[in-house]
């Protein structure tokens, strides 16, 4: 049997696994390189209109071949000139002969790359907004349905007083509210890297235009408007401020951490058999163990989670490294990092897509762990109601403790129900309490329910009308 060609070959699991097909057609070499003969279209048409002697021949033929790419072309041209900038400019040439003598012109490398990168950050940004939307979405549906369902909570990992699953699940959902802000931001403020030249100087362009200040500073804003940007940064050296990749990762990488939080709860909870991932019909979860239901998506998602938050580090080193104007060290780091960190971000969204859509929650065993704890809880308002009857609040809390020990060694030691209660009952001094009462989940969570409700209402309807009519979204798990 032949072997097939690409499995020779190291896959990135990230995209042979993981990431959705809209964002790796987003960092693809078709769209990065049609990005680049659009931006050499922008300039020339803007020069154009500003004088230079730049035929509607010469324009024509840019359009009609900014997508059709001759690969193997600007592989070999790359291979000769070691120039990857130069290879595409050839290879456009070839294509758009006639307008060959005015690509490029004035214009350095990074006029073409740093302004294609941001308009492909501004679309993979777009793609990260709406699936958080849709996550967000999914989760505050879930809090409404269960936002009256007392549960065990913890702090310290240790069970504390009740909440609802309805109130916990909004915790989530804000961490990812607060990242979805964080994004729109970096919408909101990303900026066109600019018409700027060599060093960020506009000497070049100055140069073609004998002079004539105002006519650059057209120029740029010319491209700026073909290219569907409002505001350009004001300047630059040769690339845009580095800072910005430090801030679209550091954004990317808060979403990693709400992600893996969320995930790892998951992962507790369905240890504890409270709520679990969705689990299909014939999935396996262990290869020896047929019985076993692991949590394989959250899993993943914490992995992902963790590559994902270490990339932070990469646009940290690359902006702190660059030396004046501009060094070349950023550009093969950057070809990984940027993309990597979309992706990512895009694979762990679509995991909890379809993880928050199908949670499966067992009533049973939340209230069967509850009522196991719930005894110690209600010894505050039973201490309380027997200070009211009459009695001394130091005896009380003696006799508290003392039975609450005595009832934990039963539960620690012998594995046997907690009896507390059953204690409480019998000492004189509790004769006044209901205690039956003092057991009713619903006392103890306080406005859990009416949090959840104003949490969906204020924060995330809002969010909804926002994204309305782009929230559909068929998740397909490649593996």
């Amino acid at each position: 049997m032949e072997m097939p060609s690409e499995m020779l070959v190291y896959q990135n699991p990230l995209v042979a696994r993981n990431a959705s097909a809209e964002m790796l057609e987003v960092f693809s070499p078709q769209r990065k390189f049609s990005t680049w003969r659009k931006i050499w279209l922008a300039l020339a048409e803007a020069q154009q209109q500003l004088g230079m002697p730049i035929t509607n021949e010469q324009i024509a033929q840019m359009k009609a071949h900014l997508y059709d790419i001759d690969f193997a072309e600007a592989a070999r041209q790359e291979q000769k000139l070691r120039h990857d900038v130069m290879a595409h400019l050839h290879t456009f040439a070839k294509a758009a002969p006639a307008a060959k003598s005015i690509l490029h012109l004035g214009a350095t490398s990074m006029d073409i790359v740093d302004n294609a990168d941001v308009l492909l950050l501004r679309e993979a940004l777009d793609i990260i907004a709406r699936k958080l939307a849709i996550v967000i979405d999914h989760l505050a549906g879930f809090a409404s349905r269960w936002r009256d369902l007392p549960v065990l909570a913890y702090t310290h990992l240790q069970p504390a007083q009740p909440t609802t699953l309805g109130k916990r699940a909004v915790l989530w959902c804000y961490d990812l509210v607060l990242c979805l802000a964080e994004i729109e931001l970096r919408q909101q403020t990303l900026m066109f890297r600019g018409i700027k030249g060599t060093t960020g100087t506009q000497a070049s362009f100055l140069e073609l235009f004998d002079g004539d200040h105002e006519k650059v500073k057209q120029l740029e804003f010319i491209v700026v408007e073909k290219l569907g940007f409002k505001r350009v940064h004001p300047v630059s050296g040769q690339t845009y401020s580095r800072i910005i990749d430090i801030q679209i990762v550091a954004a990317l990488a808060a979403i990693g951490a709400a992600a893996h939080k969320f995930a790892q709860d998951i992962r507790l909870l369905a240890a504890f058999k409270e709520v679990e991932e969705p689990f299909e019909d014939e999935q396996v979860g262990s290869s020896a163990m047929a019985y076993k239901r692991n949590p394989v998506l959250c899993e993943r998602i914490t992995g992902l989670a963790r590559w994902l938050m270490g990339l932070v580090q990469q646009p940290l080193f690359t902006a702190a490294q660059q030396m004046f104007e501009r060094t070349l060290d950023d550009s093969s780091n950057k070809r990984l990092s940027i993309p990597e960190a979309f992706l990512s971000a895009d694979a762990i969204l679509d995991l909890l897509v379809h993880v928050s859509r199908g949670l499966v929650v067992n009533e049973k065993v939340i209230a069967q762990r509850l009522m196991a704890e719930l005894p110690f809880m209600a010894t505050e308002n039973i201490l309380m109601d027997a200070v009211k009857a009459g009695n001394d609040r130091q005896d009380l809390h003696e006799r508290i403790r003392r039975h609450s020990m005595a009832a934990a060694a039963e539960v620690k030691q012998h594995g046997r129900p907690n009896d507390l209660i059953a204690r409480l009952k019998t000492d004189p001094a509790f004769k006044a309490v209901d205690l039956e009462g003092a057991m009713e989940p619903q006392q103890y969570t306080g406005r859990s329910a009416q949090q959840v409700q104003e949490f969906v209402d204020h924060i995330v309807e809002p969010i909804r009308q926002r994204y309305q009519g782009r929230m559909q979204h068929d998740v397909v798990m490649k593996v």
